[in-house]
């Protein structure tokens, strides 16, 4: 290895040369901004991405939107592959498949809330069908673009020119409305993401329309009152708490959890049947299927040579409730899933909460506001920054519309005004048109026109002499005058404006508003309760790991008889028996190097039992690679333990905080480099034949020889774990063997001479001796040999 050749990265001679290092990080700077701004991300302007704007804008300028006095003459739909054809060849050079994909996205009304294209054909399903070939589906444009569309010609956005410069694309669409919440978006770019979800258009309406009449200095409150949360294209319910949802918009990141929506349908002789007709986001009929076939006929895990017990007790459970499952979904009914009880005596309420806790019937549906903002810049951003800057961005547009309206009206108050002057002076005119060489130069000279006048009167037409024709000038330039004096009061005045604004916007919602579809109402999470006989069971656990249960308890034994022996595989031994119920749970500590400790937690009820060696702890847990068993307890929720580690730290936790219903446990405590977890020490709350009453001191023995007590009210209860408070002052070579809460005695643990395993008992009155305040140095033990671990008594 030491003989192979170093590269040399030197800096290059010539100061305008570039490092490998820095055309590299320039490149990929360049390809994540164009995968962010060109791809991924929608903008907070129109709400759509590149690729969406410019499906939209093509075909509009292919006729397939919607005309008429009143804008509801819907174009004829044409193949998919035309639009799709167009689309690559003049504004999107990237995959056919691409661009036909997003194209049918806009046409899912289960994808979103409201749909940008009317699809003709099989545009896909909510069960994960695709869409037919784009040379079978015909598209136009749905009626709600004329909210992108309609103003695209008023001067409203910049065009850039297309990737070969032969015609210009608009930069961004004259949205009316910010589309960016009423559809949503999901995307995934270079390290950055996001995940918006739909809205109600009338809510997200009235909230601008706040916003804009106070001038932005709505409360948080009032704007949640007016947008109270998502809705979904498939309805749902949202069970979320208020405060939850608030979280998530102020912060703009949050999680909800979303529940179907069902009904119960009463049968013939007292029979029911539950029905679903609204499933959770990205949720489908068949994905709910498939999981109650594998809840129903589980497979053998990957490394298993048999069921699990989680799964054999999970199938029964579910069995003993269900006994029929159908997809009755059609074109009337997109969503109806039926399922009937095995008897029509079993609770309604326990068989729902069966459903949502083991399907995908209650799911969470994540919130991700990250777009690119007005500025150009794609950040996260929370629901009011959305409204406000969508609001800059329409006022924006309104004044460069109203801007470039004015221009178009003066120009044609300056025409009529020229052809105003002629008609009182016609036969002066035409005496000069016919007599004078430059007919222009003379009637500029004599009327005192502007060459855009004269073009226009040289060119007017004979029939556009007549009187009527006066009248009608006339009364043009008195409704263009009008005109002209509202377009510059709204230029001229903010207020106006905004009225303007408010104006448009409470038209635009009552022409395209709909009811809400999706329920919010909060409701607890639904929890599968698997009824488990309450009874005294002891945990035995051995020193590499297995596991299993006996019933009773060693300690009810008669009087006299002898202390329980536990057999194990060969090289294997006792490292506890925990005495509790049925219904407690076995705590596993799993350390990694130089890593915080997982909990891992598994129900008593779980584990096997009978005379047998027991179960691996390892396949009823997930545990991280890298990461080893160190210690177990077993015991009741209300049960609290003394967790230290060999730095000298140490905190109280009750189990119920060490609690995780992942198999991968939960990080719960913090270690630094090179230091482990100790043993566990009951400090109260346990079950048994005789509790341990609750402790009130605390014992600290380090390996080399010192002791400490001090009472235990000097230590810290953390719920959400740590790393705790310093127990005892450690010598710079020293570490902390154990601690333990206590209440007369510990058992301190050790080796001797010889490699000879020693342990000793101190009673309270040698513990009093070495009594002091938490974090002192304690005192120096004649014990005769090296301390590895210490023991509760009592």
């Amino acid at each position: 290895m030491d003989s192979q050749p170093t590269l040399d990265l030197q800096s290059p001679e010539d100061d305008g040369a570039l490092t490998l290092a820095d055309y590299a990080q320039t490149a990929y700077l360049e390809y994540a901004l164009s995968v962010v701004k060109g791809r991924a991300l929608p903008d907070v302007s129109d709400g759509q991405k590149p690729v969406q704007r410019r499906i939209l804008y093509s075909m509009s300028r292919m006729g397939l939107g919607f005309g008429g006095a009143n804008g509801t003459v819907g174009a004829k739909p044409v193949k998919s592959a035309r639009v799709v054809g167009d689309v690559l060849g003049r504004f999107h050079p990237h995959s056919d498949q691409a661009a036909y994909d997003a194209l049918v996205r806009m046409a899912q009304d289960f994808s979103q809330r409201y749909p940008l294209v009317d699809g003709q054909g099989n545009f896909g399903s909510r069960d994960g069908d695709g869409a037919a070939a784009m040379r079978y589906t015909e598209a136009r444009l749905a009626r709600i673009t004329s909210l992108l569309l309609d103003e695209i010609d008023e001067g409203t956005v910049d065009f850039i020119p297309n990737y070969d410069g032969s015609t210009e694309e608009p930069r961004l669409l004259p949205a009316r409305l910010p589309f960016t919440l009423l559809n949503g978006a999901s995307g995934i770019a270079v390290g950055l993401a996001t995940e918006i979800p739909s809205h109600n258009l009338r809510e997200v309406a009235d909230a601008c329309v706040a916003l804009i009449k106070a001038n932005g200095k709505l409360t948080d409150e009032e704007l949640f009152t007016l947008v109270p949360g998502p809705d979904y294209p498939g309805g749902a319910q949202i069970i979320s708490s208020a405060a939850d949802i608030a979280d998530a918009y102020r912060t703009g990141r949050g999680s909800l959890k979303v529940r179907a929506r069902w009904k119960i349908e009463e049968l013939a002789r007292g029979q029911w049947q539950l029905v679903v007709n609204e499933l959770p986001p990205g949720v489908s009929s068949q994905k709910v299927l498939e999981e109650i076939e594998e809840l129903t006929n589980p497979k053998i895990r990957a490394g298993k040579k048999a069921l699990s017990a989680e799964q054999t007790q999970l199938k029964a459970a579910v069995l003993s409730l269900l006994d029929v499952v159908r997809d009755e979904s059609s074109k009337d009914a997109p969503v109806r899933l039926v399922f009937e009880p095995k008897t029509s005596r079993i609770s309604q309420e326990e068989f729902t909460t069966m459903l949502l806790s083991q399907t995908s019937l209650e799911s969470s549906s994540s919130i991700n506001l990250t777009m690119v903002g007005i500025d150009g810049k794609p950040t996260q951003k929370s629901l009011r920054q959305i409204l406000n800057e969508w609001i800059a961005f329409r006022e924006i547009t309104v004044e460069k519309r109203s801007r470039h309206r004015l221009g178009k009206v003066q120009d044609r108050i300056h025409i009529l005004e020229g052809r105003q002057l002629v008609l009182l002076n016609i036969d002066e005119v035409i005496a000069i048109i016919r007599a004078a060489e430059d007919p222009k130069a003379a009637l500029i000279a004599r009327f005192n026109l502007s060459d855009r006048q004269a073009e226009d009167i040289l060119e007017i037409r004979l029939r556009q002499l007549a009187r009527l024709e006066a009248i009608k000038i006339e009364q043009e330039l008195k409704g263009l005058r009008e005109e002209q004096k509202k377009l510059e009061d709204i230029l001229g005045s903010p207020a106006a404006l905004r009225r303007l604004l408010v104006k448009e916007i409470e038209a635009d919602a009552k022409s395209f508003e709909d009811a809400r579809r999706t329920l919010i109402q909060a409701e607890k999470r639904a929890v599968a309760e698997v009824r488990v006989v309450d009874e005294p069971v002891t945990v035995i656990v051995s020193q590499k790991g297995w596991v299993r249960t006996q019933k009773g308890w060693a300690s009810e034994r008669a009087a006299g008889a002898a202390a329980p022996e536990y057999s194990f595989k060969s090289g294997d031994a006792l490292y506890g028996a925990f005495e509790c119920r049925s219904v407690d749970t076995l705590l596993v500590f799993g350390t990694a190097k130089d890593k915080g400790v997982r909990v891992y937690s598994v129900p008593v009820a779980s584990l096997p039992g009978g005379r047998g060696d027991g179960q691996p702890v390892t396949t009823l847990i997930d545990l991280d690679s890298g990461t080893h068993v160190a210690h177990y307890f077993a015991g009741p929720l209300t049960a609290s333990l003394l967790l230290a580690n060999t730095g000298g730290y140490g905190f109280i936790a009750a189990v119920e905080n060490m609690i995780s219903r992942q198999r991968g446990g939960k990080a719960f405590i913090d270690v630094g480099e090179g230091e482990q977890l100790c043993r566990p020490s009951l400090v109260g709350g346990a079950g048994g034949a005789e509790p341990l009453p609750a402790a009130t001191h605390v014992a600290c023995a380090s390996t080399g020889g010192r002791i400490l007590t001090f009472d235990i009210g000097e230590l810290k209860a953390l719920p959400k774990g740590g790393r705790g408070l310093t127990l005892i002052d450690l010598e710079a070579k020293d570490t902390l063997a154990g601690a333990a809460a206590y209440t007369r005695s510990v058992k301190i643990e050790g080796i001797g001479r010889g490699g000879k395993e020693r342990e000793e008992t101190l009673e309270i009155r040698t513990l009093n001796n070495a009594r002091g305040s938490r974090a002192r140095k304690g005192k120096a033990a004649d014990l005769g040999f090296k301390p590895t671990g210490i023991v509760r008594v009592l």
